[in-house]
């Protein structure tokens, strides 16, 4: 490589997301960054909801239970490992239709590292948007013990590369113009 060549700067993409043409039925995302719920976390999404459970937010009143402590909203779970997944499921999607058969396996706790992973079970073209196709997951999110805390079926509508166009210029989310672009580079 010369001194021409290892100086000169260029836009390079970065990850865009998986557009409907990468799903297949059967492949699994293991996303990336598990994350650790903390108590703010907790009583944060808890008040922020209004969610008057004593369960979590009341240490006494949770201490004489039968899990001896306070449990993470359910709710926050879901909203978190959701999150998790966007980065390998949904960065492209124009809409989530739906989210199905929730189920809390186990609780969670504060303090618990929760990771996530996807399996792709269905994908159809959608029958009234040419541009999108609908994709059919299951969310699985399990804690730093291995053992599975929720599960659910998440549905969106994922762009097609061709209507999307992303390049390194305008990357996904970015409008026209913003930071460097390719003309300055030349």
């Amino acid at each position: 490589m010369t001194d021409d060549e290892s100086s000169k700067r260029r836009l390079v993409s970065g990850w865009q997301g998986r557009y409907y043409e990468d799903f297949q039925v059967g492949d699994i995302y293991k996303h990336p960054y598990g994350r650790t719920v903390t108590e703010t976390d907790n009583v944060w999404f808890t008040n922020v909801t209004m969610n008057l459970n004593p369960m979590h937010f009341n240490e006494a009143y949770a201490a004489e239970t039968e899990f001896g402590e306070r449990l993470v909203d359910g709710t926050f779970v879901i909203a978190l490992v959701v999150g998790m997944s966007v980065i390998d499921i949904s960065a492209n999607a124009t809409a989530n239709l739906g989210y199905d058969d929730i189920r809390h396996h186990a609780p969670v706790y504060h303090g618990d590292t929760l990771f996530a992973e996807s399996e792709v079970l269905e994908k159809r073209e959608s029958s009234s948007r040419e541009h999108v196709g609908i994709v059919t997951t299951e969310l699985r999110a399990y804690n730093q013990e291995d053992t599975k805390v929720i599960s659910l079926k998440r549905t969106p509508m994922v762009l097609k590369r061709e209507h999307a166009q992303p390049s390194a210029a305008k990357p996904t989310g970015w409008p026209e113009g913003i930071g460097t672009q390719p003309e300055e580079l030349e």
